[in-house]
């Protein structure tokens, strides 16, 4: 689990699909390898994926926070569990632009003089104080608790 239920979802964008699974609570990025044309909400070219960045020079544009977890599963076995926000893979998924979140995706451990501080995609999708080379997600608003969540703003609106 890498969200806690205290959120507040300010602007949602539910336009893009996602062909890899993915953990809820991570950022992903623009699939810039094609794209959807003018108001193509429908088009599966309109892609978001993991980051691929290994230096700050490949880091492509953030598209937000994931909201859901994309699974793999065989249909005709199992369904999907609607109680964890799951959905298939290659299908829509829900992304967080501008809100707030308590999660544990966060890199190193945040400091009380860290909050406030900016926000900060690492390669892995994590969000993380200090300027890494990647692009600014947000803000932290808390240290981590016990289980290792933050409460962190997100604003990925340009």
């Amino acid at each position: 689990m890498a969200l806690k239920p205290d959120r507040n979802e300010h602007l949602t964008d539910l336009s893009f699909f996602m062909n890899e699974t993915g953990e809820r609570g991570k950022i992903v990025m623009f699939d810039i390898a094609q794209a959807g044309s003018g108001s193509a909400m429908d088009s599966s070219n309109q892609r978001v994926q993991d980051p691929t960045g290994t230096v700050p020079a490949d880091f492509q544009a953030p598209a937000g926070l994931l909201l859901n977890d994309v699974v793999n599963l065989d249909l005709t076995r199992q369904h999907l569990n609607e109680q964890k926000d799951e959905v298939q893979l290659g299908s829509k998924v829900l992304l967080l632009q501008r809100g707030f979140v308590v999660t544990n995706n966060i890199s190193g451990t945040p400091t009380a003089a860290n909050i406030g501080a900016a926000l900060y995609v690492t390669p892995d999708g994590f969000m993380g104080p200090g300027d890494n080379g990647g692009p600014r997600v947000g803000r932290l608003l808390s240290i981590k608790d016990e289980d290792g969540y933050a409460k962190v703003q997100i604003d990925i609106t340009w």
